[in-house]
């Protein structure tokens, strides 16, 4: 059996990745995988947990956050290819006006 460090440290490691990816890329898109790898990693951290404490409360809870993930990036997407549609770019720095 693998020891419960082991998933913590990939939740971490993982976590970490979406972290540096949200604050490094521009892309909206990128921004987008990043917020999603670090919701995953959240995930995995939280059936661990309940795997190794016997408890189906932090499986139930990855439902939930799997169903707003999912909602997430629905809206994103929508609101990228709306950017796209509008300005030909999904770049965040060339956002600068709210206002179309």
């Amino acid at each position: 059996m693998i020891p419960l460090g082991w998933y913590l440290m990939l939740s971490a490691a993982l976590f970490c990745i979406g972290v540096c990816g949200f604050l490094t890329r521009r892309n909206f898109i990128m921004m987008l995988l990043s917020a999603e790898l670090m919701l995953n990693a959240v995930n995995l951290n939280l059936v661990a947990m309940s795997h190794y404490l016997e408890s189906l409360r932090g499986q139930a809870f990855t439902f939930f956050i799997i169903t707003v993930a999912a909602a997430e990036a629905v809206i994103g997407l929508g609101i990228a290819v709306a950017l796209f549609q509008h300005r030909r770019d999904v770049h965040t720095d060339s956002f600068t006006d709210l206002k179309g």
